[in-house]
């Protein structure tokens, strides 16, 4: 009889931890950036709220970034992920960064959550669109890397090829150092504003940004529908007395194909409802919006995340 009696009790708490979404409840892994970047603590604010609104157990762990939150999908380390939504198109077609490991199906889209801006700055004051680079000496990233492709994305859409400027291959810092130095007349930044790097040209130097408009953003969001238009805001940068506008690719919440209907559906609703509360935590928060949450995105929403936007009166591409 006492045996039976523990076996009941041992049942009982069973059932209440999982009712109350504790140990028995999901657990998920959430790959984000380094520890220093807005991946990380973004996706911790987000895993906090996952955690105490949806049931489900987030433990947020710092990555290499976009491919590297994929490939954790993929190989089943990670269950969710923050990654920048040209990536993931790269990875969903095997393309590009993407290339030599193929395609990869194993994940779909939660929701876009804020802009990762094409900022084109220069202190060159005869640099007032991306046609005038031609013959420039001008930064555009790493090779292979999210910035060199957005880069010359956005010279193709201008009608300029890698060729007809002098291209530097830097880093963000680096470019600003280069910027000041008179090395280079322009460089490619992508990021959201304001970008740090961005901020101490503009207050110590006479820097701006370019506009990425028209009909280079036209040709642009032709050819790769992954990119949106995007206006950062008069006064971001010292100096700056009007909105500016460039592209963008967003910040993406991605998740295992393999997650439940239900899971997704919590987990979507738990970031969404608390909007105002997460801006509250971080800044990004305050870009937290249906639109932005499902414009732009090139590849199929989880049917979880499909259910939310539906219930808003949104519907999104699933497969």
């Amino acid at each position: 009889m006492k045996r039976i009696i523990s076996i009941v009790l041992a049942l009982v708490m069973l059932l209440a931890l999982t009712a109350c979404g504790g140990s028995a409840g999901t657990k998920m892994t959430m790959g984000t950036g380094g520890t220093s970047g807005t991946y990380y603590g973004y996706g911790g604010v987000l895993g906090q709220y996952i955690k105490n609104n949806a049931g489900i157990n987030v433990t947020v762990v710092s990555t290499d970034g976009s491919k590297a939150n994929i490939q954790g999908i993929q190989s089943g380390n990670y269950q969710l992920g923050t990654v920048q939504s040209d990536v993931m198109s790269y990875a969903w077609e095997g393309t590009r960064s993407f290339e030599k490991e193929g395609k990869v199906d194993s994940f779909r889209t939660v929701a876009g959550l804020y802009a990762e801006s094409v900022q084109l700055v220069t202190m060159d004051e005869n640099i007032k669109s991306v046609a005038d680079l031609k013959g420039k000496s001008v930064s555009i990233g790493a090779p292979g890397s999210g910035v060199y492709f957005n880069a010359i994305d956005v010279l193709t859409a201008a009608g300029l090829q890698e060729s007809d400027i002098n291209a530097q291959y830097q880093s963000f810092a680096d470019s600003a150092d280069a910027l000041k130095d008179g090395k280079i007349d322009a460089a490619f930044i992508v990021a959201g504003a304001p970008t740090p790097a961005i901020t101490e040209l503009c207050t110590t130097n006479s820097a701006y940004l370019v506009p990425i408009d028209g009909a280079v953003a036209d040709a642009l969001m032709a050819a790769c529908p992954f990119y949106t238009t995007y206006k950062i805001p008069a006064g971001t940068y010292a100096g700056q007395t009007e909105d500016v506008t460039t592209v963008t690719v967003k910040a993406t919440l991605i998740v295992s194909a393999d997650a439940s209907e239900d899971d997704v559906y919590k987990l979507t609703a738990a970031i969404f409802d608390n909007a105002e509360a997460i801006t509250a935590e971080n800044a990004k928060g305050a870009e937290l919006s249906i639109e932005n949450a499902t414009g732009g995105m090139t590849v199929p929403f989880h049917a979880g995340a499909a259910k939310y936007f539906a219930e808003k009166g949104v519907t999104v591409a699933v497969d």
